[in-house]
């Protein structure tokens, strides 16, 4: 392991219900980072140099999806280190807190048919530039879990075409749109590419032995080439 990369230390916070912080901090250590946990009581984020604010659930989900958590004294220190150019990525529960937290814009709606999906999805990489894509070729079709039953991306016209317009889009939905996402959006990315949301979960999909595929590792081998060469 190179002596840059040992030093890179990516925060993975848990929240009362949250269920796949172990894999987010099983999938960092498969890209060679140090995988720090962060309580999400705790504003400390100890130092660490990107975060990763895994899925499942949330405190308070039964109000609106991460509308609670979004206060929780950790996503305090977490907006102010985004805003400074930290790099920050929410999967499922994750993304609908960063929206809600106003890191990424539109919102996470209940899926079409009311349905909880569960299933391999097929997604498209829209954006490879972000800090969290850099691994993939443009247009490159991966494979990863997703489960959830409010995953429907939802934002106003001009927002949608805002992130159609400046490229932010960065996962699509490929074949049948599995929870009625508006323009088969299954990811975006703030205006700077350092903060990426995504329902499916690429740290399901980091080894071919317990996933349907390795593509989720390169999100993680993309966020270690952005903060070793930084």
């Amino acid at each position: 392991m190179d002596r840059a990369e040992a030093l890179v230390k990516i925060g993975v916070i848990t929240f009362p219900g949250t269920l796949d912080d172990v894999d987010a901090v099983r999938a960092a250590r498969y890209a060679d980072a140090e995988a720090v946990s962060l309580w999400h009581a705790d504003s400390d984020l100890h130092g660490v140099d990107a975060v990763i604010v895994p899925g499942g659930f949330s405190y308070g989900d039964y109000l609106r999806c991460g509308a609670i958590a979004r206060f929780a004294p950790v996503m305090s220190s977490v907006i102010e280190a985004a805003k400074g150019g930290m790099p920050v990525l929410g999967i499922c529960n994750g993304f609908q807190i960063l929206c809600e937290a106003g890191l990424l814009p539109g919102a996470l709606v209940r899926n079409k048919k009311l349905h909880f999906v569960c299933r391999d999805q097929w997604l498209r990489v829209e954006n490879n530039t972000t800090a969290w894509t850099t691994r993939f070729e443009p247009g490159a079709e991966v494979l990863i879990p997703l489960k959830s039953g409010e995953g429907g991306y939802v934002a106003d016209q001009s927002t949608l075409d805002e992130l159609e317009g400046e490229g932010r889009v960065v996962f699509r939905y490929v074949g049948e749109n599995p929870n009625g996402s508006r323009d088969d959006i299954a990811g975006v990315c703030s205006a700077n590419g350092r903060v990426v949301g995504l329902m499916p979960h690429p740290e399901h999909a980091i080894d071919a032995l317990t996933g349907p595929s390795d593509d989720g590792l390169g999100l993680f081998y993309s966020v270690m080439d952005s903060l070793v060469s930084a």
